[in-house]
């Protein structure tokens, strides 16, 4: 099962109804409704789930080895089966018996914009997915929150979901309810759009749950874990938009069909499996969003699909997915982008996979200084290192790009950076370790550039006292 090795030879699995490069343009693309969704195989998937167990289900989507698009890369089967069993004698939706999942629409990780292009051309791939999803895990409830700037994206989701709800998909005789013909017992779902108000932290779980309850989205203390404790103090699974949309793939042709997609794992870890919508931006001739096999080395990416490198300049470096993720170096052109990227590189991990490319005349000094304003202005304050720290990184990085920095000024911001965020943390979540990986990696792999800034400091002062 799965490939040894990537090859471009990309099939159209999350995109096949809104082309991305090189199948098609922007021109191409419009809202599939209902109706088109219906002819161009959607629901079959569901269809299919519903005539399987719930255990079945889990098992098919443990098989295909789904891992999470959002950014962390967790199995989402695995995931599923964390949830505690309904309590005996009661059906899902019952007093006490309330489970929830949550779908993280959130995407505001800079340079990503992958689950937009599907809540806005193709809503119903979603809904399909939320649909086995609740089959899957018995849960009565559906949240999607989405980005509190995704205006458009928001009015089409709620224009598909009336759509699902006339056609059957959820409400009291929706397809979703677990089939009688496999002796199962019936419950209603329903699903809903939940608006953010633009704040970076709630893409991480706990606190998009916070949001979603209309309190302050600040993360929560772990344990309890969402799929114990969640939503409402109920069972809750929290999934991405792209992870979801591949459920209809994997129960529409099968497990095979997705993990023929993809690479195994080059340094014997779990596999990275199927498609991924990878969002080009920056210092490349066509950037946009493209659909690859989890894999493809960024050099091809950039070189053969997106017209290389900008003005014919060359790489320099490369933010792979988000830039809580960090940075990838000059001579790391050829990295795979597949989950084996953070071990390999010296970066967090994949991410949403949505690389930003810069070319030789960036200033690496700068980016810096911008990520570190980026989390300083996000910090949700919670937690006094990671409040505290992304302001002294930030003004340390504006003291260096403005040649007013001391000798020891850089190594300052990595220790400050280092202690609010090593890894397990002193948080409680991800953002300080996002904001650590970015600074240590722009220093440790662009030393020599942040050194020429404070060595034009040190001779500026020089001049000045002589």
């Amino acid at each position: 099962m799965g490939k040894a090795a990537y090859t471009d030879t990309p099939r159209h699995l999350l995109c096949k109804r809104i082309p991305t490069p090189p199948y098609g343009d922007w021109n191409d693309r419009h809202y599939v409704d209902y109706d088109e969704f219906v002819a161009t195989g959607g629901y079959v998937g569901l269809r299919k789930a519903l005539a399987r167990t719930p255990e079945d289900v889990i098992d098919e989507v443990k098989k295909a080895v789904v891992r999470g698009r959002g950014g962390a890369g967790f199995p989402a089967g695995v995931k599923w089966t964390f949830l505690p069993p309904v309590p005996e004698g009661k059906k899902p939706g019952e007093p006490g018996a309330e489970r929830y999942l949550a779908v993280n629409a959130d995407e505001s990780e800079p340079g990503t914009f992958k689950d937009r292009l599907l809540m806005e051309f193709d809503p119903h791939q979603l809904l399909e997915g939320i649909a086995i999803c609740c089959h899957a895990c018995r849960l009565n409830r559906a949240y999607i929150f989405i980005r509190g700037e995704y205006h458009l994206q928001a009015e089409r989701l709620e224009r598909a979901l009336a759509e699902a709800y006339e056609k059957g998909i959820f409400g009291e005789k929706g397809l979703q309810n677990y089939d009688a013909n496999t002796g199962g017992e019936r419950f209603r779902v329903d699903c809903y759009v939940h608006r953010g108000a633009g704040a970076y932290i709630c893409g991480e779980e706990t606190a998009l749950l916070e949001a979603i309850e209309g309190k302050r989205g600040w993360p929560r203390i772990k344990p309890p874990f969402p799929a114990v404790q969640g939503l409402f103090g109920r069972p809750t699974i929290i999934n991405n938009v792209e992870t979801l949309c591949h459920l209809q793939l994997i129960f529409n042709e099968g497990a095979e069909a997705f993990t023929a997609q993809g690479v195994e794992s080059s340094i014997g870890g779990p596999p990275s499996y199927g498609t991924k919508l990878m969002g080009m931006s920056g210092h490349v001739e066509r950037p946009g969003v493209y659909e690859f096999e989890l894999g493809i080395p960024l050099r091809k990416f950039v070189e053969d699909h997106c017209g290389g490198m900008r003005n014919g300049k060359k790489f320099k470096a490369a933010i792979p997915g988000g830039v809580s993720m960090g940075i990838l170096g000059p001579d790391q052109y050829d990295a795979e982008l597949d989950f084996d990227i953070g071990s390999k590189y010296g970066v967090l991990g994949l991410g949403t996979a949505c690389p930003t490319v810069f070319d030789e005349d960036t200033d690496m000094t700068a980016v810096a200084r911008n990520i570190a304003r980026f989390y300083k202005h996000e910090s949700c304050g919670q937690c006094t290192p990671c409040r505290e720290g992304s302001g002294w990184v930030y003004q340390l990085m504006c003291r260096i790009t403005e040649g007013d920095a001391r000798n020891r000024d850089l190594d300052i911001a990595l220790e400050v950076a280092e202690s609010m965020g090593t890894m397990p943390g002193t948080t409680i979540c991800g953002l300080a370790d996002g904001n650590n990986f970015a600074m240590k990696t722009l220093i440790g792999k662009f030393r020599e550039e942040f050194e020429a800034k404070l060595q034009k400091t040190f001779v500026a002062a020089t001049v000045g006292v002589s």
